[in-house]
């Protein structure tokens, strides 16, 4: 089973994944995930799913789930990079990414993680 590498920038988690995410390394991902964030004290998460050109019903209630647990364990999580096929699987599943903020780019992503740690609001 493949294992999505999470590296660390500072307080913030970085996961890029670069592979079709199978149901096994999405459990995987979300164990290894709250594991880092609890030994690290990170305060966020970025979730780069830029390379995804498929997300199934499972894997995108995963990514809700891992920022359920991660804002549970004191870390904001952004997911960057959707791509627009994405989106639109994500809503004709009726899926909700509820409470799971989303930038375009890295770069958007660390300036909203970054506007949340230090208490402000940046409009998207």
């Amino acid at each position: 089973m493949d294992r999505i590498p999470i590296l660390r920038m500072g307080d913030v988690l970085l996961v890029s994944i670069q592979i079709d995410m199978q149901d096994q390394t999405a459990l995987a991902l979300q164990d290894d995930l709250a594991e880092r964030i609890a030994s690290t004290g990170a305060s966020g998460v970025m979730i780069d799913i830029s390379a995804l050109e498929v997300v199934d019903s499972f894997v995108g209630r995963m990514l809700v789930t891992i920022s359920g647990i991660a804002r549970i364990l004191s870390a904001a999580t952004v997911v960057v990079g959707m791509q627009p096929a994405v989106a639109i699987t994500l809503v004709e599943l009726g899926l909700s990414l509820g409470g799971v903020r989303t930038a375009m780019t890295v770069e958007r992503g660390m300036a909203l993680l970054r506007a949340q740690q230090s208490g402000a609001t940046l409009g998207t």
